[in-house]
């Protein structure tokens, strides 16, 4: 009796969770409906001014002109692509150096005031330099990707090594393990969720970095396409490009979501 009273408990439990996350995503998806149809209203009754906010009608021709004439593809294709390719070089070099610091406390502590000087630095400042150097091209582009993630994720993974249980580390050093076991064994694998958690962080950098490198120095892009929506007065283009870019971020946030799901709940 008393196990199917628990049950029954159990059962009431489970359905009130769903229920409410029913009631958490019809609430957001009425709050997105609500604020674009305010926003259509307010357009259209005068409200606000239509040529400089724009209006979800006028955004929505302006995307169907972009895919009916081949452009949306390929701007959404370059911003994905730089944004890929510098928050993979960013995070991949990021954590190889961080690494080496931990590896050498000598180093670590040398080069520790310059990592926090170049953090500390606004990285938009150096979209310029990098245009001088590289050139108006995508390395630029990708340059600057890679200068906003990279150095976020020295700092995340280091202070991820640091905080390693040290107890683990002379329980298996006791065992004869060397320091590259070390860091295989224990360091690495302790610091998994630091790592996921420099991903979630440098998905965004990554982005804001290849959208800032766009406004400098691309001819592609929706950033290119932000920049020149502004320059010609066009401002459904501008507001199409940063609802793309929106969508961007989402979908990029929840692949690297699904990468955490696979890599430490195993997919379940």
């Amino acid at each position: 009796m008393r196990e199917s009273t628990h049950s029954v408990e159990h059962v009431k439990y489970l359905r009130s969770l769903r229920q409410n996350a029913v009631l958490v995503r019809v609430t957001q998806l009425l709050l997105l409906v609500g604020f674009f149809g305010l926003w259509e209203i307010s357009a259209r009754y005068g409200w606000i001014n239509a040529f400089i906010f724009s209006q979800p009608s006028k955004i929505w021709v302006a995307t169907v002109r972009l895919a009916t004439e081949g452009n949306l593809w390929m701007h959404l294709g370059w911003t994905v692509g730089e944004t890929v390719l510098g928050f993979t070089v960013g995070t991949l070099a990021g954590i190889i150096l961080a690494i080496m610091l931990w590896w050498s406390k000598f180093f670590s502590k040398v080069l520790d005031p310059y990592i926090v000087v170049l953090n500390s630095v606004p990285k938009v400042a150096l979209g310029p330099i990098f245009v001088v150097w590289l050139g108006t091209t995508i390395t630029a582009v990708i340059a600057m990707a890679i200068s906003i993630s990279i150095i976020v994720t020295i700092m995340m993974m280091h202070t991820g090594f640091q905080e390693v249980d040290p107890n683990q580390i002379k329980l298996v050093r006791t065992f004869g393990a060397s320091k590259g076991q070390v860091l295989r064994k224990v360091v690495i694998p302790a610091s998994v969720p630091t790592m996921i958690a420099a991903l979630k962080v440098n998905v965004g950098l990554s982005l804001v970095g290849t959208i800032v490198g766009e406004f400098l120095a691309s001819k592609a892009g929706l950033g290119y396409l932000i920049v020149y929506g502004g320059q010609v007065f066009n401002m459904s283009l501008v507001m199409a490009s940063v609802l793309l870019l929106l969508v961007v971020s989402v979908i990029l946030y929840y692949a690297v979501n699904f990468l955490e799901d696979r890599a430490v709940h195993g997919g379940s």
